[in-house]
């Protein structure tokens, strides 16, 4: 079968996996995946291996326990633990493949026995340390790569000694920080997405580069850094999570009751969710948009009073919920648990699968301690 045609059918059957019902193949929570006793914050992929970042120090995987200081991987096809396992010193906050890389950011201070002030760089084969090296005044919170770069977003005031107001880029090429790419944020920067020549940033800041109109998510070109305004939406709430496909921008509020909204390139509202809390995760695929947080119901209409609860009535979706294209809520409704729930969701392409982390400990009241593979 020709190599075009095999990509074809593969996305097929992604978007079959991840698009039909709760009890369909390739949405039920998997059996084998190995259970942390810390929260999962960061998830990237590489092919099938899928690389998990936060603040575990162990991992249980068929009933044996293995140390996993903050970093480790696992295979999206079986669920295995897999031997990879660089040592961080805190917790890893952000993970993000690029090339040959592996690239992690959050608050520690030495990566493998070596000194990496929140800032590593990482083989994905042996977990070996690279010579990528660089010091941060302040926390590293998220990471994303394109147009030749790896971009990073904080709450932070330098990198390397050089003015970086939350917000730095570094040439993937040979590690140096970007000169050229330096935009300024007023405030925390807790998420970013490149796509199409452009870089998606959310978070709690008031704008960038004292740009009107930049509140808490704004648009960067991706090679100069600066604010695209053709997209200023102003999101009623802080932003804790973006995702990007063909059709528009989608985020993640924070907030007295979160919302997931969907955006249009020019920045025009096309739909919302709220729930009755924090909405931290979103991700898209196959017409279907992918919601984890804090919350136990889903409101029926937009309106929402004290500590976010639903006014006009809800349905349950316990940390987990998702979306359609038009902005109906769908029937996948695995529940999770706990006060904090899920933090992350990805999507691996590679194996149609959906990866949950987060500080829950069951789903559906099946032991799946902070990973939950769908």
């Amino acid at each position: 079968m020709p190599a075009l045609r095999k990509a074809a059918v593969a996305l097929f059957v992604l978007v079959l996996g991840l698009a039909t019902p709760a009890s369909a193949v390739g949405v039920r929570v998997r059996d084998q995946a190995p259970t942390f006793n810390g929260g999962v914050y960061a998830i990237a992929h590489r092919g099938p291996i899928v690389y998990l970042g936060g603040a575990f120090t162990s991992a249980t995987y068929r009933g044996r326990i293995y140390p996993r200081l903050r970093l480790a991987a696992l295979d999206a096809r079986t669920g295995a633990l897999l031997s990879w396992a660089p040592a961080a010193d805190g917790t890893v906050r952000a993970l993000q493949s690029a090339g040959d890389t592996i690239y992690a950011a959050g608050d520690f201070h030495a990566v493998g026995g070596q000194v990496r002030d929140s800032l590593a760089a990482l083989s994905p084969g042996s977990g070996a340390v690279l010579s990528f090296r660089h010091t941060l005044t302040g926390t590293a919170y998220t990471l994303t790569s394109g147009n030749g770069r790896l971009y990073l977003g904080g709450s932070f005031s330098d990198v390397d000694g050089h003015r970086r107001a939350g917000l730095a880029a570094f040439t993937l090429a040979d590690g140096e920080l970007d000169a050229v790419w330096r935009p300024r944020a007023d405030d925390t920067v807790h998420t970013l997405v490149s796509y199409g020549g452009r870089v998606f940033v959310g978070g709690s800041f008031h704008s960038i580069d004292e740009v009107h109109g930049t509140l808490r998510l704004a648009a960067l070109h991706g090679r100069t850094g600066r604010v695209q305004e053709k997209f200023l939406p102003r999101p009623p709430a802080e932003v804790r999570s973006i995702a990007v496909d063909q059709a528009g921008v989608y985020v993640a509020t924070a907030g007295l009751g979160g919302r997931a909204i969907a955006y249009s390139f020019n920045g025009a509202v096309r739909w919302q969710r709220v729930f009755d809390g924090d909405a931290a995760t979103i991700a898209t695929v196959g017409g279907l948009t992918y919601v984890g947080g804090h919350f136990d119901s889903a409101c029926l209409t937009s309106r929402n009073g004290a500590h976010g609860v639903c006014v006009d009535g809800s349905q349950p979706r316990y940390k987990l919920a998702a979306v359609t294209a038009t902005g109906g809520l769908a029937s996948w409704a695995p529940k999770g648990n706990g006060v904090i729930g899920v933090r992350v969701l990805s999507v691996n392409q590679a194996t149609g699968t959906l990866e949950a982390g987060g500080d829950f400990t069951t789903i559906d009241g099946q032991d799946r301690r902070r990973l939950a593979v769908f």
